[in-house]
């Protein structure tokens, strides 16, 4: 009997940095499985062929989201899409951040301004963020100080005219010593997870090339870590059987509670930075060990 045909839906050219894509591909076919490497936008895929479509590096559906979301929904029409379509249009508007906080998540605390609102950013006398509600990779985002208002006007500025809706975040100044953890979770069970640095420097402008994730390397969760990811899971709308998840996790600080402007100091522990779950990078390379797992799960999915 032959196996279930898996596509692994990346972007056109494939990135190079995608470490995970080959390395699962090999995987699935050494278990039987028929593997394609396809673009989302390919428009002589047959989505219809495939057992099982799943989201690996689209990393350009920023630029053109209203295309992507209605590319998943077409897609999930023809055969089964991982994640689902619904979440792949909640997700990929970062202000499902605010249903988040407003479910009791610990989130960092975000101010939106969407084109026509004007450039009125939240007081604070601390360095804060600009970055779009659509964005992957830091792009179009930036970090400024609290005497920097007119360059973050300017910034805000430019993503209105683009069409972009804007957030505003105090910057949690505890990345740069405790850094960033991603945890990734598969089949609704924590996987593993990494440490990566501050993607944010001083002075670099909002439409410079950035890497996304600097310095990776494996990371032990702390429970509170892992309270605070299962809780914001758990409050996705819908409660979605999700193939794949990913949250990125920063310290908030020490003390009471905090709002917008505080940047982040009080409020301590873990809150929720993103929650990535249309194309995270699974960082197989850190923990081969879970290359099994990871096969099977979607094996399972696609049967």
């Amino acid at each position: 009997m032959p196996g279930p045909r898996i596509a692994l839906v990346t972007r056109r050219p494939q990135p190079e940095h995608d470490r995970d894509l080959p390395v699962l591909a090999r995987a699935l076919g050494e278990a039987g499985a028929e593997v394609g490497i396809v673009g989302w936008d390919d428009p002589g895929v047959d989505w219809a062929g495939f057992d099982l479509a799943m989201i690996r590096s689209t990393w350009d559906y920023t630029w053109r989201a209203e295309e992507y979301v209605a590319w998943a929904e077409r897609c999930a029409r023809l055969t089964r899409l991982a994640n689902p379509a619904d979440v792949v249009r909640w997700n990929t508007d970062k202000r499902y951040l605010g249903e988040l906080a407003a479910a009791g998540v610990p989130t960092v605390p975000t101010a939106y301004r969407a084109p026509g609102d004007g450039d009125e950013l939240p007081p604070t006398d601390r360095e804060f963020v600009v970055k779009p509600t659509s964005g992957a990779g830091a792009r179009y985002a930036a970090r400024y100080g609290a005497d920097e208002r007119d360059a973050a006007r300017a910034h805000l500025a430019r993503l209105h005219e683009e069409g972009l809706t804007a957030m505003v975040q105090p910057y949690m100044r505890h990345i740069d010593i405790t850094g960033e953890r991603a945890l990734v979770f598969v089949g609704g069970q924590f996987l593993h997870a990494i440490r990566k640095g501050a993607v944010l420097a001083p002075g670099i402008a909002y439409d410079a090339d950035k890497v996304s994730h600097p310095d990776p390397r494996p990371w032990r969760p702390t429970d509170a870590e892992l309270d605070v990811a299962e809780r914001a899971l758990a409050a996705i709308p819908g409660s979605p059987e999700l193939l794949y998840a990913r949250v990125d996790l920063v310290d908030g600080g020490a003390g009471g509670a905090g709002d917008a402007g505080d940047g982040g100091e009080r409020g301590g522990g873990p809150r929720v930075m993103e929650l990535e779950l249309v194309e995270p990078n699974l960082f197989l390379r850190f923990h081969p060990d879970s290359l099994s797992r990871v096969t099977e799960v979607i094996l399972k999915a696609a049967q």
